[in-house]
């Protein structure tokens, strides 16, 4: 099968059968067309025609390349690869897959950069006013406090708090949260997240509302469209700034935080794999090395021989 055709084929594939992201399915794109045309310079343009040989050498000339990939990079690359000829090969549509042998790198475990509370509760304040304080016409500030609230109690990805709408956070004390692969999960929402996104709900989105076309999402920007993910990432960096937090913080930095401050408090593992919407606890337990200095507290004024 062609491979511009095998491309597009397995595109609609992750897209309406398995139900991935926009977000990942351009990831898969891009990758798939530097694949294609690496291909193509070798005078390949059919599935058929490419061995085993041939991907470990794209994908050795990928790994040395300058300046050296993140391994994360080469991981995905290579996921998308497989991915695509696996599908070819599972379909008919290839007689043989050549990427049976492909390993990805090993990628760095990398610790979680997560914020103290007390710097958490600095970023919330410099968001916007807690809801008693706020001005009148203070829309912008009961819109970031409420947004910045919402990802630090949930865990939630900023794509999944972006994509809410009004009658999502309508249940109460949890949210319904639609993660990737369009799974669904319940997360409890706290007393702090829950009277900011009523006082933004009631006081500030109705007026962004009228700015704009009519739209269910829970959040809107400025003039009344739905807000951006890129948007909410300038929303805190500037709350970030006004802070004086130095080190970089992002949304995942509000979801790292959230997980390690639940497993500090004695969360199981398993209960905050569930909250983030991990699929694998393996994923989820790597915030238990950041609890370390936690452990060792506990240890130490517990145990009689610990000094």
């Amino acid at each position: 099968m062609r491979l511009d055709r095998a491309v597009d084929a397995y595109l609609r594939h992750i897209s309406l059968e398995r139900g991935l992201s926009d977000h990942t399915a351009a990831a898969y794109r891009r990758d798939l067309a530097g694949y294609v045309q690496w291909l193509a310079e070798q005078g390949l343009d059919d599935s058929d025609e490419v061995s085993a040989a041939t991907v470990a050498a794209f994908a050795a000339e990928r790994a040395s390349a300058q300046p050296p990939p993140a391994a994360s990079s080469l991981a995905r690359l290579q996921s998308s690869i497989r991915g695509l000829h696996r599908f070819l090969t599972r379909e008919g549509l290839a007689t043989d897959d050549p990427t049976g042998r492909l390993r990805p790198p090993k990628a760095p475990q990398r610790l979680p950069k997560a914020l103290t509370i007390d710097q958490v509760e600095q970023l919330l304040d410099a968001a916007g006013p807690a809801p008693a304080d706020a001005a009148p016409g203070d829309l912008l500030g009961l819109r970031d406090r409420a947004l910045l609230e919402l990802l630090y109690a949930t865990g939630a990805r900023v794509s999944e708090i972006v994509q809410l709408d009004v009658d999502d956070v309508a249940h109460g004390d949890v949210l319904r949260v639609r993660g990737k692969g369009s799974k669904e999960r319940i997360v409890p929402v706290g007393s702090y997240a829950r009277a900011a996104i009523d006082a933004y709900a009631t006081r500030a989105r109705p007026e962004l509302s009228r700015r704009g076309t009519a739209t269910p999402r829970l959040f809107l920007g400025a003039r009344g469209a739905p807000l951006s993910r890129q948007s909410a990432w300038l929303i805190i960096a500037a709350a970030a700034e006004r802070a004086g937090l130095t080190a970089h913080v992002s949304p995942h930095t509000l979801r790292h935080s959230f997980a390690t401050h639940l497993l500090q408090g004695g969360a199981d593992v398993r209960v905050v794999q569930e909250l983030l919407g991990h699929a694998s606890v393996a994923t989820t337990q790597i915030y238990t090395h950041v609890s370390v200095d936690a452990l060792r507290d506990v240890y130490v004024t517990s145990h009689p021989r610990a000094r």
